[in-house]
């Protein structure tokens, strides 16, 4: 009686960190992902390249422009990822993709009522626009320590190479707010090449280094704000 009150202790602990146990005792770390930017900025194809796969896809088209037009939602389990303490587990990444309008708060916390585990902010590096009400935005849903679960990924980078450009050129000629945002996240820069396969070349070190900022906030979830928190 004391043994299976001590197992159901334990799972209950780990199911509080974002760990569940499987048939296997494998541990099953479950991050939630939510994708942000503008339209055409890439979201779909960074969601693709973590789910190691090609199925986000984009909405209707707006005058000629491809836009997502609701929440979409995936899930992928990579076994064995990583270990722990010696003991290897299990990541499962649940990575919501929004549209570039005003999300409502509800919608996420239906999906996510954990919260957010990162953040992942995305920029096509050939179409800077100062977007300081996006970062507004960010911190009206997920609170003042959004930036320390979030990183930032440039998109299209391969426009870099066609212009000369290094990456850490491009960003001390970028913009203020850019910069500042650049700085801001806890999760680094990440430049990513669309002129070749996402999923299969650029995913693995994406989650990689998805998975290290989710360590260095001990894989809590950002709670996010009610409508009449806004």
């Amino acid at each position: 009686m004391l043994f299976s009150q001590m197992d159901g202790f334990l799972e209950n602990v780990l199911s509080r960190l974002g760990f569940q146990t499987t048939d296997e005792q494998r541990d099953i770390l479950v991050l939630n992902v939510l994708l942000l930017g503008d339209k055409q900025s890439g979201r779909s194809s960074v969601g693709n390249a973590l789910i190691g796969g090609q199925e986000f896809q984009t909405g209707a088209c707006i005058s000629g422009v491809s836009v997502t037009t609701e929440l979409q939602v995936l899930s992928r389990k990579f076994p064995a990822y990583f270990r722990r303490q010696g003991v290897e587990s299990d990541l499962m990444l649940r990575v919501i993709d929004t549209p570039p309008v005003k999300l409502r708060p509800q919608s996420l916390q239906e999906l996510c009522p954990d919260g957010i585990h990162v953040l992942v902010v995305v920029v096509r590096v050939d179409q800077l626009t100062e977007n300081s009400q996006l970062l507004h935005h960010i911190e009206s849903l997920c609170g003042p320590d959004w930036n320390h679960h979030a990183m930032l990924i440039f998109t299209h980078a391969d426009h870099l190479e066609k212009a000369g450009l290094q990456p850490s050129v491009y960003l001390t000629q970028s913009s203020d707010w850019l910069k500042s945002l650049a700085k801001e996240v806890g999760g680094g820069v990440s430049f990513l090449d669309n002129s070749f396969d996402w999923p299969s070349i650029q995913g693995r070190p994406l989650r990689d280094q998805l998975l290290r900022l989710s360590a260095k906030n001990h894989h809590k979830a950002l709670r996010l704000r009610s409508d009449q928190s806004l």
